[in-house]
């Protein structure tokens, strides 16, 4: 069995990467975030980052339920905090971007005003992590303990998902 934990910010490739990961090893992959959260309560993602400020279930049910899956079977977790919150993950890797390529993508992806969304974003990032050190404790501008540290500002997605295969082969680790 092999459980891999990958965490970054928003517009860092979490998703991307996570899902050519899970692709090439053959395992299955875990994203469930306040996006899908938002979909199965017929919010936006606004609204559930809202609600999320003055209500902790919200941040719970994702974490709770991304773990108690990653615990099931051999898997790719992509998630925010997938790095502190999955302590069995054989593998920990840290995805990070400057703040103006996370923007730039996040524009790509959703479409909008760059201008919007780097604010959206700086507002969400801050308020992530002031929750993420209420809830559990966590700092999440604190990755040192990862197991890789990659900057995806200098790789493609397919690049990345080398980066991190080189590294399950030289630990041995099997799906």
């Amino acid at each position: 069995m092999i459980r891999i934990a990958i965490s970054g910010k928003s517009g860092c490739g979490n998703t991307t990467v996570s899902t050519a990961l899970a692709k090439k090893l053959g395992v299955n992959l875990i994203n469930f975030t306040f996006r899908q959260l938002a979909a199965e309560k017929g919010m936006t993602l606004a609204e559930v980052l809202e609600a999320a400020k003055t209500d902790d279930s919200y941040d719970k049910a994702v974490d709770t339920r991304q773990v108690e899956l990653a615990l099931k079977s051999s898997c790719v977790l992509g998630s925010r905090l997938a790095i502190w919150m999955l302590k069995e993950a054989d593998l920990k890797v840290y995805l990070l971007a400057s703040d103006e390529v996370r923007a730039k993508r996040i524009l790509e992806r959703e479409g909008g005003d760059l201008a919007e969304i780097a604010a959206f974003t700086a507002a969400r990032d801050k308020n992530d992590s002031n929750r993420y050190r209420e809830l559990y404790g966590i700092d999440n501008t604190d990755y040192s303990f990862a197991d890789l540290v990659i900057d995806t500002a200098k790789y493609n997605p397919d690049q990345i998902v080398e980066l991190i295969m080189a590294e399950v082969e030289k630990r041995g680790l099997k799906a």
